[in-house]
Formats: structure tokens, sequence, C-alpha cells
């Protein structure tokens, strides 16, 4: 279960991103100031943060069709079993990045943590 909170984390993180990303493309000026670094940040490989790159984006695709699908869902169990098929995606996702979900969630929260790493993230997103 704190495997599937973590990972919904990342992927409302990976939804904020991309959002944050085609709202940073609209109107630069509009980004809000982010709070200095509260823990120090672990050094991640580029190789590492294209992956989580390319797999956010991935998850955010994701995200999106299982929040449509979890709002349409009636009752308790069946969005629980929305949920867990999410997850279940979501980690295959991470694992096929070359990822480990602990290694994916724990660039999502340095990222969160740290402007410029989230810019070297977003960056390498839009590349092809």
């Amino acid at each position: 279960m704190q495997r599937m909170t973590a990972l919904f984390s990342a992927a409302l993180l990976a939804v904020g991103l991309m959002g944050a990303q085609a709202q940073a493309q609209q109107d630069p000026a509009a980004s809000p100031e982010q709070p200095a670094a509260t823990a120090p940040a672990q050094d991640f490989s580029d190789e590492q943060l294209q992956q989580f790159a390319d797999a956010s984006q991935q998850i955010a695709m994701i995200s999106q069709e299982y929040t449509q699908r979890l709002q349409k869902a009636e009752g308790e169990q069946a969005q629980q079993e929305v949920r867990q098929e999410a997850n279940d995606k979501m980690v295959e996702v991470v694992e096929d990045s070359g990822l480990d979900v602990n290694t994916f969630n724990a660039i999502g929260q340095a990222i969160q943590q740290d402007p410029e790493l989230m810019q070297r993230v977003q960056e390498m997103a839009q590349q092809p």
C-alpha cells in the first residue's frame, strides 16, 4: 500500500511536472518561486534523470486516463480496483524505464526541493 501511495504521489508530480512545463512555455514569468531545498539532494546521473523524464511523461498519461476512470467508478471496491490497475501500470513503466520505484520516487522528491534539478528534467522531457 505504501508503494502504491508513493507511486500515486509520483504520478501527481509527473502530471504537475508536465503541467508546469506547459505553463512555463505559455508564460515563463508566471512560475511561482520555489522554496530552497530543505534536504540535501542526491546526485543522480543524467541517464537516471532522462529515465525519470521519460517515465514521468508516460505516467502522466496513465494518471490522466485512470483519473477519468476513477471518477466513473462506482463504489469503493471499483475505485480500489482502478487504483490498483493504475499503480501496476505505473510500476511497469518505471521499471521498464530502467529505474526502480524507490529511485524514481527519490528523484521526484529531489525535484520538488531543487528548482534547478526540476528545470534539467523538464528540458530532458522536451527532447525528442
